[in-house]
Formats: structure tokens, sequence, C-alpha cells
């Protein structure tokens, strides 16, 4: 973890990119990720058994997703198309944005800097949570997984380069707000700064080791330093 606080941090920032599950939504909250990747796992064995079989094993979605493509187009187009329903059916189950979240969105808009969301969740699942609750004012872009491509989500930077090109910002002066190891590594290969979310036990050192510059516990503390710089 670098030594910076998030007073820097955020002074160097010119776009503020949020994940969305965890640091604004908490997306299987309702439907839980278990019971989708079961799905996901029972329509990938429809394709071949073997790789079913094999997706049975995991109760993350994203991961059967990252299997997909061994199945072939058709199962890849298949599976991409059945988590993006499961996705937006789950956002409405989800139940009110992270406490902070929305004064951390509110803050940054505020501040003058430009707002993105970056995410392993489709720009479908991403849009309908934004509508549901009266929040498409304070995203300048939203840039969801791309579709039927499953490696180019976190870690690897494709959405983060997306995001900076479509805000017309440079990865350098962009800071990602993110839960997961995966954001920390995707910002890295950017050159840009992240702030890691520590939402859950265990998750502050996990942040702290894959480099992430300044590490909170509470979204309202980006929400309080953004006011502030």
């Amino acid at each position: 973890m670098g030594s910076s606080t998030l007073a820097e941090v955020l002074g160097a920032t010119r776009a503020v990119l949020f994940d969305f599950d965890g640091p604004i939504c908490d997306v299987f909250a309702g439907r839980p990720a278990p019971d989708v990747a079961r799905h996901l796992a029972d329509t990938l064995s429809e394709f071949d058994a073997v790789l079913g079989s094999k997706a049975h094993g995991t109760d993350d979605p994203m991961e059967v997703l990252r299997l997909a493509p061994q199945g072939g187009e058709p199962a890849l187009r298949a599976i991409e198309e059945e988590l993006t329903k499961a996705e937006v059916t789950a956002v409405r189950l989800a139940g009110p944005p992270i406490p902070g979240a929305v004064a951390a969105l509110e803050a940054a808009r505020a501040s003058g800097r430009k707002v993105a969301i970056v995410s392993n969740n489709s720009t479908a699942c991403v849009r309908a949570f934004l509508m549901l609750h009266q929040l498409r004012h304070l995203v300048d872009v939203v840039v969801g997984r791309a579709p039927y491509w499953p490696d180019a989500m976190k870690p690897d930077p494709h959405s983060l380069l997306r995001a900076s090109s479509e805000l017309e910002t440079h990865p350098h002066d962009c800071t990602l707000v993110g839960d997961s190891v995966t954001d920390v590594e995707a910002t890295k290969a950017t050159g840009g700064r992240s702030i890691g979310f520590a939402n859950k036990p265990g998750k502050e050192r996990a942040l702290g080791d894959a480099g992430a510059d300044v590490i909170v516990t509470t979204m309202a503390a980006v929400a309080e330093a953004l006011s502030f710089s």
C-alpha cells in the first residue's frame, strides 16, 4: 500500500471512477450470487457437460462467464445473455445504494470532477440501478463489461481505459474506488490511482498487499474527502 493520504490522492484526481458492485450497490443482496452461478452452470451444461460440471464448482457468476468461451461462441452468448438478465433482476431486488455512495457521487460531481462507473457487471444492470434510484445525472459515463469478451473484465484495464477516453481525461489523472484486488490491479496497469474500499474483514490487508494507494472502510470517507479537496 502507498503512504498517500486520501486528500493527496484526490487532490491529484481529475476523474473519479467507481466500481459498481461493492462501492455503489450490493448487486446480489436480494438474489444470491450462488443461485445465479448455479443457473449459469446449468445453462453451460447444455452446451458442454464437462465444462458445466466445472462451472458447478464456483459460487461466482463471473467465474462461470470466464469459463464460457471454452464452450464455443453459442455457449458464450447464452451465458452472457443469461447473466445480464440475472443482474438486471438482481439490482431491482438489491435494496438501496451502499451507505455513503450517493454522497460520494454527489461530492465528486460538486467538486467539478468527472465521474464514471466501471464495472465487470453489465452496462444494462448498472443503468437499471442508477435509473431506479434517480442517480443517472450524477454519472458522466457508464462502462460495463464488454459483451462476449470476458477476458476484458478487470483486472484487465480495458474498462478503465475506455472510461478515461470517454471522459477525455488521461488515465494518470483518474482514480478508481474499488473493493477488490482486481480493481487495484486494473488501475496499476493504467498508471492511475486507486482507493481500496475495505467493506469486509480481511480486505484491508488484501487491498494493501495489491498496492492500493489508500484504503477506506466507508464510502462516507470518500464523500467527505471529496467535499474538502
